[in-house]
């Protein structure tokens, strides 16, 4: 799998096409198809809950006041509609005892 400690799209294929046994075209396409499923529900405003791995929930953030860390000046900051990954407590405790 991934030498860098990333975990790539081609990677997710590749692990498909052996443990499975797909050839790696239809890999490919079966891991683009899934993540195409998650982009488009989330495009929706719907979230998204995969059992044993974790939830990708949209939240909005209203309007709040920032400021520059540079020159300490205050800025509007303009509401806006952020993505978060909440891992589950199976993914959790396989993380802390791979740890």
């Amino acid at each position: 799998m991934a030498t860098d400690g990333t975990l790539t799209r081609a990677d997710l294929a590749e692990e498909m096409h052996r443990e499975i046994g797909l050839s790696r075209a239809d890999s490919a396409r079966v891991v683009e198809q899934i993540l195409g499923h998650l982009c488009e529900a989330l495009a929706k405003g719907e979230n998204v809950k995969i059992s044993g791995f974790g939830s990708f929930v949209l939240r909005d953030k209203g309007e709040r006041v920032g400021r520059n860390p540079k020159t300490g000046v205050e800025v509007p900051i303009a509401p806006r509609r952020v993505l978060t990954f909440r891992a589950s407590q199976m993914m959790r405790d396989r993380i802390v005892a791979a740890g």
